[in-house]
């Protein structure tokens, strides 16, 4: 009964997937024989058939007769490996079409289904060469692009993608070292050159050749090069952009700085060789020549010690022994030749190693006589001198030259050498040339340094200068600061500076003022033209009456606080009379029109500079019209720089000397105000100035600064001074000592007057004219350092 129970149970059992499956399997196929097998009895089996087959746990029985034996477990394995295959084969095809079409993107080629000679190896090195060979394509383009925005920046010129004659290569300028004669080599295998410019101190060259065929040759060859720079030993590449014709202004030669000589060949060659082989630079620093090694030099003195400290001498302390004897007939041939007049007793030996210099300086007033002489031996230098307004000029100093400074060179003009290893030069002299190195793009090259040593004489001054630079002038600063008048704080005050710093100075000057005086500025005698025939005009601050003759057909009288200058209009039958600018004896709405040129700029207060433009307005008759011309604050504008900064070194007295172009310095038109006891301007005026920053308010106990001629202005209110030339004055007239800038006269120097000043700003004028209601502003204007307005009365 048990095993009955027992066998049912096993009967009722439902067999699994994997065996249906087997058992199926087995009856679709059959066995390997052609003799179908009987399907499987359901016996009982025996415990140990049924363990040996199924675990006991199925009546199933293998099939007989060598029929196909699979088995659950051995499908499930086989399907798994399967599966697993097919993914990777999926997995495989999706990053093959994944990098063919990133090797189309990048590389634009393009893969193909059958089969090529091309194998793993050979493939994988190809595509390493073309992986590095599209990195430095995207290298060189970077830089391109990059040298691109530089042009631009600095150039304002545009690149373009087609292809022209004209080529920019960048690292290829004389601010990286790139000489013309190398850059000539380069550029020449390519086809005919006919232009080659390099900018000073730019890292680029523009080429243009005599077609476009050779241009793009030029730029397929060049483009990415790596070539050596032969001066340097150092490698740069060539970066290539195609431009437009590069239109570059001429330059315009640069004169030598004021009172500057440089003698060529002043020496012979054997004289340099024995003056050089007498310095002895192997010793170390001793007292008897105060030998140094400073940072950027070595030096010697000789005769006394120039203590850099202070820079300055020991006047009491001289050196043993004195000057060289090698040096005595080269000093006796520079005095018998007229080079100096005072025999040096001081010598400085600097020797320059390349890339070594010297800054830029000026020596000392105080410690040095006017005349400087340095002698240059061993090799050329370029030596740059700086005026005090930023102008510069690079001076060539060739092998065994005298460089002479006096005046002007000696005391104003800062002079160095820039530290560098190689000097920007003419091409076409190669150094050679005595005077200005000229920014001309199509001439410049650059030529190494070698050693250099000067020889530089001075001669120890006795006394304080006396020259006529104070603001440069250490022996005067201490003095000017007494002698300058302090800024006016009231109306006396005010009426006082005018009276000594602007009417004492013009009746000295007079006669050398008006010498200067004879060319009208354009747009004042286009204003005079513009009026109609038989018109009534005032010229209030005549001067030397040269508008009263502008035109016949007006009815013109002037009038001047000076005396002497109105007795010249006499001279020349113009009609004129003394008066003050602020109280002129004309009967009020009277005129047709009035002018007044370079006038109020000489009142030192702004209730007193708004009164005179008042008593303009009084003279008007309603509807007429006045022109008013200030001295401009800023003497730069809109880029461009006035004639006062433009004409500053002609001549020796450059100060005063009038423009002979189509327009004038302001400088040297200036006319002087009229003092009186005018009237106060309203509160409006110096709310509107202080408001548009225009009345700057003056510290107390300020002093007022002394003007450097010829150089931008850092004060509205200044002294400017006067040069009188030759001594000339008016017969009679006696100098005042105030005026006179507190020096003593000598045959040498001029007296030197000072005259009150100040300048405007863009737009106080303007507000000075708009705080009066009886007039309204026609037009304004900016002409060669004068701020300009047209009035009309209403």
């Amino acid at each position: 009964m048990r095993r009955l129970l027992q066998l049912g149970k096993t009967r009722q059992r439902t067999p699994s997937a994997s065996e249906q499956l087997a058992f199926f399997t087995v009856r679709l196929y059959g066995s390997h024989s052609t003799k179908r097998s009987p399907p499987p009895t359901q016996h009982g089996p025996t415990r140990g058939a049924g363990r040996r087959h199924d675990g006991g746990r199925s009546g199933v029985c293998p099939p007989q007769d060598g029929g196909l034996q699979i088995t659950s477990m051995e499908t499930g394995k086989n399907t798994e490996d399967h599966l697993k295959a097919h993914k990777m084969k999926k997995k495989i095809l999706r990053k093959q079409v994944r990098a063919q079409h990133t090797l189309m993107r990048h590389e634009g080629i393009e893969c193909i289904s059958h089969a090529t000679q091309i194998t793993s190896m050979e493939t994988g090195k190809n595509t390493e060469d073309h992986l590095k060979a599209h990195k430095m394509k995207k290298k060189i383009l970077r830089k391109q692009v990059r040298a691109q925005h530089m042009l631009m920046r600095h150039e304002g010129i545009e690149c373009i993608s087609h292809a022209t004659q004209s080529l920019v290569i960048a690292n290829a300028g004389l601010g990286n070292g790139m000489s013309r004669h190398q850059l000539h080599r380069i550029v020449d295998n390519y086809g005919v050159v006919e232009t080659l410019l390099m900018p000073p101190n730019k890292p680029y060259s523009f080429v243009q050749y005599e077609s476009t065929e050779e241009a793009k040759k030029a730029f397929d060859a060049l483009n990415g090069k790596e070539v050596t720079l032969e001066d340097f030993d150092q490698n740069i590449v060539l970066y290539c952009n195609f431009v437009e014709k590069v239109f570059w202004k001429n330059s315009v030669p640069t004169s030598l700085p004021p009172d500057l000589k440089v003698i060529e060949n002043i020496i012979s060659p054997e004289e340099e060789r024995k003056m050089l082989e007498s310095i002895d630079w192997r010793g170390d620093e001793n007292t008897q020549t105060a030998q140094k090694t400073l940072k950027h030099r070595r030096v010697k003195h000789f005769g006394y010690e120039f203590r850099y400290d202070n820079n300055d001498v020991d006047k009491d302390n001289p050196l043993p022994g004195g000057l060289p004897e090698i040096c005595i007939p080269f000093l006796e041939k520079c005095l018998k030749q007229g080079y100096i007049k005072h025999k040096p007793d001081q010598l400085t030996v600097n020797q320059y190693e390349p890339g070594q210099g010297i800054p830029p300086h000026i020596d000392t007033h105080s410690a040095f006589e006017d005349e400087i002489i340095s002698l240059s031996l061993g090799s050329e230098i370029v030596m740059d001198f700086k005026h005090p307004d930023g102008h510069t000029v690079a001076v060539m100093l060739p092998r065994r030259s005298l460089l002479v400074m006096t005046g002007e060179s000696r005391y104003l003009w800062t002079h160095g050498i820039t530290p560098r290893k190689y000097d920007v030069i003419q091409a076409s002299e190669l150094g050679q040339k005595v005077g200005t190195i000229t920014a001309d793009v199509r001439d410049l090259t650059l030529k190494r340094r070698e050693t250099r040593t000067s020889f530089t004489f001075r001669k120890v001054r006795g006394s304080s200068c006396n020259c006529i630079y104070p603001s440069v002038c250490d022996s005067q600063k201490g003095q000017q600061r007494q002698a300058e008048p302090s800024f006016p704080h009231n109306e006396m005050e005010a009426s006082e500076l005018e009276q000594q710093y602007v009417h004492k100075v013009y009746e000295e000057i007079a006669t050398h003022f008006s010498s200067t005086r004879h060319s009208p500025w354009p747009r004042v005698v286009e204003f005079l033209r513009s009026l109609p025939e038989g018109s009534v005009v005032a010229d209030v601050g005549c001067g030397n009456g040269k508008y009263l003759g502008i035109n016949r057909d007006l009815y013109m009288v002037g009038c001047d606080r000076s005396k002497n200058l109105v007795d010249i209009c006499g001279e020349k039958d113009c009609q004129a009379f003394v008066c003050d600018a602020l109280s002129v004896p004309i009967r009020s709405g009277s005129c047709d029109a009035c002018i007044s040129i370079a006038v109020i700029h000489h009142f030192s207060t702004a209730e007193r500079r708004l009164a005179a433009i008042r008593e303009l307005a009084r003279l008007l008759k309603p509807g007429g019209t006045a022109l008013i011309y200030v001295w401009a604050m800023e003497q730069e504008y809109k880029n461009q720089k006035s004639k006062y900064l433009k004409e500053k070194h002609g001549s020796k007295d450059k100060e005063e000397e009038s423009s002979t172009g189509t327009s004038q310095r302001l400088l040297d038109d200036q006319k002087h105000g009229r003092s009186s006891q005018g009237s106060a301007c309203s509160d409006r005026l110096l709310d509107d100035s202080e408001d548009k920053g225009c009345a700057a308010k003056p510290v107390a106990d300020s002093r007022l600064p002394v003007h450097t001629n010829r150089t931008s202005f850092h004060s509205q209110d200044m002294l400017v001074p006067w040069h009188l030339k030759g001594g000339i004055k008016k017969k009679g007239a006696v100098v005042d000592e105030a005026s006179l800038a507190g020096c003593k006269e000598s045959q040498e120097l001029s007296p030197v007057f000072h005259r009150y000043y100040h300048v405007f700003r863009e737009g106080e004028l303007e507000a000075a004219c708009r705080s009066l209601d009886c007039v309204r502003i026609l037009k304004n204007y900016y002409d060669q350092g004068n701020w300009c307005v047209v009035l009309e009365k209403l």
